[in-house]
């Protein structure tokens, strides 16, 4: 071959055959240019989901930071951060670790550049697409699952190609067993593919907007088995498989127990599919279920910190150099991390301890220990390893890492540690009785104590941005001085079709030369648990007893819910009553399976940053929950909740009504045949009657206005029960 058709090959496929009898080597060059890439992408979208999460955090303690605008609002802001964050920062640094280690561990270029470049700005426009929808307003209300039906079909596109990218390369490679760090990556693929698809199934009746093909329990349950998992699987795995080849290739070590990775791999990824449920505990999920997520969450602290140990004992006999060596630092305190988050979370997954924690704070930073520790820490030690070495050359300034290491590290305890202390008073406020039986504070007493708690989270977000910066400033630097290898050159010796086994050898040998069969393992091994939980609560009916008094949404009602979900309602207040004393005295009767059959999603939260709010209807009158979203320290003095002016402004689109109604026939929502053609009939009945008990308390307003359709929402929620409550007594 001419050097010239060489150079023609070698631009098509970045490898070169050596021919025989000149020593059996394949000639190739690793793809490194997809790699500056993603680490480029991880750096910026990190800095912004981080300034997202930075006004957001500030808006508890200052609420005019929302600047009056509906695109700026909490509930808005907070799911872009959130998305930003798990999918733009994070998702780009999965990526970015992928790519560089794959082809080093598979001794293969990846299979195919232009599957690279689609998969990179197919991810980047989803990133865009989930940061201007979430802002308009377009969301599911699903947490961590929010973006809506046409940008779920991109990344289900995006993904696969992700996938086919993946083990294209694994079936190509030059290496015949494949490494720990590609076993989690094979997990991750599978797993977060099932998720995905399964928790968004949903009927679409506009271009942007959809309702959830589940409903109320069932919905909640597979919404935690997705949430929960996508911590697992994508906030988890592939950062272990990160972990598995960084961390030993920075510490110049092999990994300290294969048989130990072998045990943590298979054990993570068929326990932590079951922990779901454990966000629901003393829900109306069935108790079945919640025993089931709690059991395999206590059981995730073996495998866990199997490979929390695992990743320290790599360390032996080079703990000399975390010291001088910022890489080591970040990647020790990250590995750290997520054994306490590991630890953490099966804690708060005892009853016993949920029944304090859930809804406060606590959880929020709980969260945020594997968020910043071991998500952002081992991300930072992957860029301070990875763009030297694409670079050819030394980081510009060690003595800078170790300045963004502990500021950094000080901004996670700034973060964190008020929280815990925060969220733990919340709490025993909340549960807190005087001697007579009467609650002794009242829910805005403990916003109040609140905000100092927030204002030292806010300055340890601050802190933690602030070496984010230094690591841009000290990176660019360090790229300026050096010479970017976009095609790395690389030599193996080509896998041979015959294999023959010398000695013996560990049965888990067998399966790791076997990638498909690898792939097929994993995905039997994590939809097992998914099935055993989600089927049951979908085909014995007694999991979901009938209410009588339950009925279907007026469409006026429906429109407001949306509108709810719309604004990010949800992220603040939950509408779940646990059969607590506290809760009962403070909220009214506790939450049944029965009462949620008609909601597409479900609404019961996550946080109280605000009361919640499952039986607010006919608690206050018309005017008050008006004057309320227009101003609403008029009604609650001390409130951090912001105003929503808009809402008095924005015209109700009521053309959407028969499409809302069709959609929810489809659903199984019982609403007359033909309904949708007279739906609006009722809406307007409706907004009249409010309008005139508006008038009443001298509030003038046009009973087209979306803050109509709000207040017949909020007026509705939790009534059938009353009902219900109300015919047993007669």
């Amino acid at each position: 071959m001419s050097t010239t058709s060489q150079q023609g090959l070698h631009e098509q496929t970045g490898e070169v055959k050596i021919p025989s009898g000149t020593g059996q080597l394949d000639k190739f060059y690793y793809d490194n240019k997809i790699v500056k890439m993603f680490a480029y992408a991880t750096i910026l979208w990190g800095i912004v989901g981080m300034l997202a999460g930075l006004l957001a955090a500030f808006q508890l303690v200052y609420p005019g930071l929302n600047f009056g605008l509906a695109e700026t609002s909490f509930g808005r802001v907070r799911p872009v951060h959130t998305n930003a964050v798990i999918f733009a920062f994070v998702g780009n640094g999965i990526f970015m670790g992928v790519y560089y280690s794959l082809q080093r561990l598979t001794k293969a270029r990846m299979f195919s550049d232009t599957l690279s470049k689609l998969h990179f700005w197919g991810w980047q426009l989803i990133i865009v697409l989930a940061a201007v929808t979430l802002l308009a307003g377009y969301t599911t209300g699903k947490e961590y699952a929010e973006l809506e039906w046409p940008i779920d079909i991109l990344i289900t596109l995006v993904w696969v190609i992700f996938g086919w990218n993946m083990f294209g390369t694994i079936l190509k490679r030059r290496e015949r067993h494949m490494y720990v760090a590609i076993w989690f990556y094979i997990a991750t693929f599978v797993t977060v593919a099932m998720l995905h698809i399964v928790n968004s199934v949903e009927i679409p009746f506009t271009w942007l907007k959809s309702y959830s093909w589940y409903a109320g329990v069932q919905d909640a349950l597979v919404q935690w088995w997705y949430g929960h998992n996508a911590v697992a699987f994508f906030l988890t795995t592939p950062y272990l498989g990160i972990m598995y080849y960084f961390l030993p290739k920075a510490a110049n070590r092999p990994v300290y127990s294969y048989r130990l990775s072998i045990i943590h791999f298979w054990a993570l990824i068929f326990i932590y599919i079951w922990a779901g449920p454990h966000h629901l505990l003393y829900t109306a999920l069935p108790d079945w279920a919640q025993s089931l997520g709690t059991v395999f969450s206590v059981m995730l602290i073996a495998p866990s910190w199997g490979g929390m140990l695992n990743g320290l004992l790599t360390l032996r006999g080079a703990w000399d150099k975390v010291r001088e060596d910022a890489v080591l630092k970040f990647m020790v305190v990250a590995v750290t991390a997520y054994g306490m988050a590991t630890f953490e979370g099966p804690m708060l997954s005892l009853k016993n301890v949920n029944a304090i924690s859930h809804f406060t704070d606590w959880t929020i930073a709980h969260v945020h220990i594997g968020a910043l520790g071991w998500n952002g820490f081992l991300t930072f030690g992957m860029l301070y390893w990875l763009i030297p070495r694409m670079f050819k050359t030394n980081l510009h300034s060690q003595k800078l890492a170790n300045w963004h290491f502990w500021i950094g590290t000080l901004g996670i305890v700034f973060y964190a540690v008020p929280l815990y202390w925060g969220g733990f008073m919340q709490s025993l406020a909340w549960k807190e009785f005087t001697p007579e039986g009467q609650l002794k504070y009242q829910f805005m007493e403990t916003v109040t104590q609140m905000r100092p708690f927030y204002i030292m989270r806010g300055i340890g977000g601050s802190l933690y941005l602030v070496g984010v910066f230094m690591m841009l400033y000290n990176l660019v630097k360090t790229i300026k001085s050096g010479k970017m290898v976009n095609d790395e050159a690389a030599e193996a010796a080509p896998l041979s079709k015959i294999y023959v086994e010398h000695g013996k050898h560990h049965w888990h040998r067998w399966i790791e030369r076997r990638p498909v069969q690898m792939l097929v393992g994993s995905l039997i091994v994590v939809a097992i648990g998914g099935a055993i939980e989600i089927i049951p609560t979908f085909l014995v009916k007694s999991n979901i007893p009938t209410i009588t008094s339950v009925k279907p949404y007026t469409p006026l009602e429906l429109h407001g819910r949306d509108i709810y979900v719309r604004e990010g309602c949800y992220t603040c207040h939950s509408q779940m009553i646990r059969p607590f004393r506290d809760e009962v005295a403070r909220y009214g009767e506790y939450s049944k399976a029965g009462e949620f059959i008609y909601d597409h999603p479900f609404q019961w939260g996550s946080k109280r940053t605000g009361p919640d709010l499952a039986r607010i209807g006919g608690k206050y009158p018309d005017s008050w929950h008006y004057n309320h979203m227009y101003e609403p320290t008029s009604m609650s003095p001390g409130s951090i909740m912001p105003n929503y002016p808009w809402l008095i402004e924005n015209e109700l689109d009521t053309a959407l009504t028969g499409a809302k109604i069709r959609a929810m026939q489809t659903l199984g929502v019982p609403y007359e045949p033909g309904y949708d053609k007279i739906a609006n009939k009722d809406v307007q009945q409706q907004q009249k009657e409010i309008k005139e008990r508006l008038a009443k308390d001298g509030i003038k307003t046009e009973a087209s206005k979306e803050i109509v359709a709000l207040i017949a929402y909020l007026q509705r929620v939790g009534k059938d029960i009353k009902l219900e409550q109300k015919t047993a007594s007669n």
